[in-house]
């Protein structure tokens, strides 16, 4: 097996299914739909919100995770609020829930920091409750220390994948996918954010960003390389240029699959083909193939 054979199959396998696609479509337009119904009287499922998170960069993976929605609420709620005392973020969360359960009346539900979170049974739609500003950013509600109002971009965020991947033959999104199964399988303590931002960051200066698969083993050993030099440093978000701690909390982690990487590189050179499907396996599982 070719690197480019392993590395196409690996992908293949992190792609959703069309059933999962169709599924997660159908919860988080029914959200939609409700909560449109109830601000604006619209029976619409796509109207006064947007998919964010990986849903709405086209980064997601199986099995299924959260898909995260934006939902802009009505001006006349964030004035409402302001007449009340108290954390009006969290009033606010509350009122939104309280929403989404009169059409899901039987699901789980709890306000979380600045999600609702709606909790079914094969996906958990996180719904980001948001105030439009007059520079196409938003304020997201954040219930903790009392209550504040946070910026956030998300067509900033969005629009940096995409250019991103644009740029570099699509390897940003596929790397961001396969790094996503190395934090899932190897339980790495580092957010699927800071992946893609440093992902990001990486392929900008790296040689061989616009290749194919045949470059992918090297893409993960250098990709490593490049995030353990990230430990204790900074990112910027992009739109708001909030700046993020990366903490060190997944080094040790990131220190053991760079080591297997630069095994399985090896290997592959040596046209020792299950040796390094081995030691792929052994940062990615079963979904990577040996041979």
């Amino acid at each position: 097996m070719t690197v480019a054979h392993r590395f196409s199959a690996f992908l293949g396998k992190l792609l959703l299914t069309q059933p999962q696609k169709t599924d997660g479509t159908t919860k988080h337009r029914g959200i939609r739909t409700c909560l449109n119904a109830h601000y604006y009287g619209t029976k619409l499922s796509s109207a006064n919100s947007l998919l964010i998170g990986s849903w709405g960069k086209s980064t997601q993976i199986r099995p299924p995770r959260d898909i995260d929605i934006l939902f802009i609420l009505p001006n006349s709620v964030y004035e409402r609020y302001q007449l009340r005392p108290g954390n009006k973020q969290s009033q606010i969360l509350q009122e939104v829930k309280t929403v989404v359960a009169y059409t899901y009346p039987n699901t789980s539900l709890r306000g979380d920091g600045q999600v609702v979170l709606v909790g079914f049974g094969s996906y958990a739609v996180e719904v980001l409750p948001a105030f439009l500003l007059t520079n196409n950013q938003f304020w997201i509600c954040d219930t903790h220390g009392g209550g504040t109002y946070k910026k956030a971009d998300p067509y900033a965020e969005i629009a940096h994948v995409k250019i991103s991947n644009d740029n570099t033959n699509e390897n940003t999104r596929h790397l961001i996918r396969m790094m996503k199964r190395w934090q899932d399988y190897c339980n790495v303590p580092i957010k699927s954010f800071l992946i893609e931002l440093t992902g990001i960051e990486f392929l900008e200066s790296w040689e061989y960003r616009d290749k194919s698969t045949v470059y992918y083993d090297w893409m993960i050993r250098d990709y490593l390389n490049f995030l353990k030099g990230k430990a204790n440093g900074y990112l910027w978000v992009p739109g708001t240029y909030e700046m993020l701690f990366l903490g060190n909390s997944w080094l040790s982690r990131a220190d053991t699959a760079y080591a297997r990487a630069c095994k399985a590189c090896k290997f592959e050179s040596d046209d020792m083909p299950y040796s390094a499907g081995s030691e792929w396996q052994k940062i990615f599982g079963p979904d990577i193939p040996t041979g």
